[in-house]
């Protein structure tokens, strides 16, 4: 049995949420061979030198999964690319690149957080390349906290903003481009998240499975087995 999460936005604002994660954590993710999160675990992240309550929690939970023998895998996603080696290396937590291909179950399954294959979005596109170029990172993780802390709420205001002016198309994955994708890595099943609209699609080549994001009071949480996969 494997679990998948992702977009859950854990922030200090919503402790609810933290302890739903928690409560997953140390519940059920035990039972499991593997706990993939899809990225987007925190509303954001300034840098693996950030020290918070939450984040104490999170790690903690995440260091105790992986230390009873579970495997935690991450794909960082477009709140919480800079989640680096150092996070990994104190919570035990494997860190994958943008795509990865896994046989899951007898399925060669494509994983990734899913911001990738919304290429009509072409304004958070042009920003995503920014943000990924490796010299900015090199630069902002030098900035002093509190600095970043500033420059990482204007940027999240803005998010918020140009999304009340997008349609729901431009914020979807493209179906063209996302068929290629499943193409290129030869798989026939593909899980993600970021779009926050969790469903089970049952493509003519493959199954697109997404990940829902997580609720007060709702963890959007997929478990696949032998039997299949299902939301629980």
């Amino acid at each position: 049995m494997i679990y998948f999460i992702s977009d859950l936005h854990l922030n200090e604002s919503q402790p609810e949420m933290t302890q739903l994660f928690l409560q997953f954590m140390q519940q059920k993710a035990p039972l499991a061979e593997a706990v993939y999160i899809l990225g987007d675990l925190f509303d954001f992240w300034i840098g693996d030198d950030e020290q918070s309550a939450l984040i104490s929690k999170v790690k903690s939970a995440i260091k105790t999964l992986t230390a009873s023998g579970v495997k935690c895998y991450f794909i960082c996603g477009n709140r919480d690319f800079l989640i680096g080696k150092r996070f990994a290396n104190e919570t035990g937590m494997i860190l994958l690149p943008d795509y990865h291909c896994i046989e899951l179950y007898g399925k060669s399954t494509l994983l990734c957080h899913g911001d990738t294959l919304c290429i009509d979005d072409v304004k958070y596109q042009q920003f995503r390349q920014k943000v990924h170029q490796k010299w900015r990172q090199w630069l902002f993780l030098r900035l002093p906290l509190s600095l970043r802390l500033k420059i990482a709420q204007k940027i999240r205001m803005k998010s918020q903003l140009d999304k009340q002016t997008k349609s729901n198309t431009i914020m979807d994955v493209n179906a063209a481009f996302t068929t290629n994708m499943v193409k290129k890595f030869n798989a026939t099943q593909l899980i993600h998240g970021h779009t926050h609209r969790q469903a089970v699609h049952f493509e003519p080549d493959f199954t697109r499975i997404v990940l829902g994001d997580w609720k007060a009071d709702y963890a959007s949480i997929l478990k696949v087995d032998k039997q299949g996969a299902e939301f629980i």
